[in-house]
């Protein structure tokens, strides 16, 4: 009686439809709105097995929820717990519905078209039929294609859009009220022209040697990890405001091949020369020629996991190799760090775990 109290007290309109106290049908209410829903219960209580159905709008509000409301099933104690859960959830869900579909003033439109025709539709890939979100296209000087994504809320032109682009530093329009989209456009290429230089080090870097990873690298990605020979590579981290400096270089494998390139860099180190490229940088300190895409293929030097026996794992690649010069065999750091921990040969200082390889055994 206890629990029937104190869901009515939180869902007055909620009424239970059978004596066991297994059924309710009737109404959850929240920004003063009445919502239909049913909800049935197993026989022993238990939340995680209920059976929840409600009116089409409701289950439209809290679609982006599920999720969330899911897991408050099975970690609720009990109906009243999971109720009062379901009405802040709905709440939220119902406050966020509304400013996106906040009303715009005619204003708003017309100064949004105004605007796209000044700015000309030639640089327009996308809007949306609510005229909220908006694509602008945009050429550098190197003839490589940007996109910049703004999306209005509906105060603008008083309040500038968000701007999202695809940029490996944060891009921030300067705004005023008086300003137009050709403003942000023009903004948009300058900010391509001052990145010009790092993606002309990135499109030499993947056009001429073997990246590892990532695979696809998006123009905001600054790391690049190049093959150098089987089972050894190198990371580069480079600095978008400044990508003709030294960048932060980690090497990847067996102790014996990589020490002698970390020496080399280290003492070649003050020869960096701004003036040419990075990647002709690391050639010459390095005293190394990168794989080329010419002659090997990029199998050559990219070999699967000795335990797992895969070369990709949720999204990472073997970069852990045995020291023995004759075996060399890589593995994913998780695969080795999983079969080490499980032999009682193994031991551990700090973060770091000693053991055999699991291929040949030193």
């Amino acid at each position: 009686m206890a629990g029937s109290a104190a869901l009515l007290r939180q869902c007055p309109l909620l009424l239970p439809q059978n004596r066991d106290g297994t059924a309710y049908e009737g109404f959850v209410s929240a920004q003063g709105r009445d919502f239909h829903i049913r909800i049935l219960l197993p026989k022993d209580f238990q939340l995680k097995n209920a059976r929840i159905e409600c009116s089409w709008h409701l289950k439209k509000i809290l679609h982006e929820y599920r999720h969330i409301l899911k897991q408050r099933l099975h970690s609720c104690p009990d109906l009243v717990s999971f109720m009062v859960e379901l009405k802040t959830i709905l709440e939220i869900a119902l406050k966020n519905t509304q400013e996106l579909h906040v009303a715009r003033p005619p204003e708003y439109y017309s100064c949004l078209v105004r605007n796209l025709e000044i700015l000309g539709w030639n640089k327009v890939a996308y809007v949306d039929t609510g005229l909220t979100t908006i694509k602008l296209k945009a050429e550098d000087s190197r003839g490589r294609q940007h996109l910049i994504t703004l999306k209005f809320n509906a105060k603008y032109p008083t309040e500038p859009p968000d701007c999202l682009m695809d940029f490996p530093v944060p891009f921030a329009i300067s705004w005023m009220p008086q300003n137009s989209l050709t403003d942000i456009h023009n903004q948009f290429l300058a900010a391509l022209e001052s990145l010009k230089e790092f993606w002309d080090t990135m499109d030499e870097i993947d056009g001429k040697t073997w990246v590892l990873e990532p695979e696809n690298p998006t123009r905001s990605a600054t790391a690049r990890r190049i093959a150098i020979g089987n089972n050894i590579s190198v990371n580069v981290e480079v600095d978008p405001r400044h990508p003709k400096m030294l960048p932060e270089c980690y090497f990847l494998g067996a102790d014996h091949v990589v020490n002698p390139l970390r020496i080399k860099l280290n003492n070649n180190m003050h020869l960096w020369d701004p003036e040419i490229s990075l990647l002709q940088n690391l050639k010459d300190l390095l005293e190394i020629d990168f794989p080329s895409r010419a002659v090997l293929e990029k199998s050559d030097f990219t070999k699967d996991c000795g335990i797992c026996y895969a070369y990709r794992l949720d999204g990472t690649t073997p970069d852990q190799v045995c020291d023995d010069p004759r075996c060399g065999q890589p593995f994913h750091q998780a695969c080795l760090y999983e079969w080490l921990q499980g032999l009682p040969s193994s031991r551990q200082s700090f973060n770091v775990i000693f053991g055999e390889c699991p291929y040949c055994n030193k």
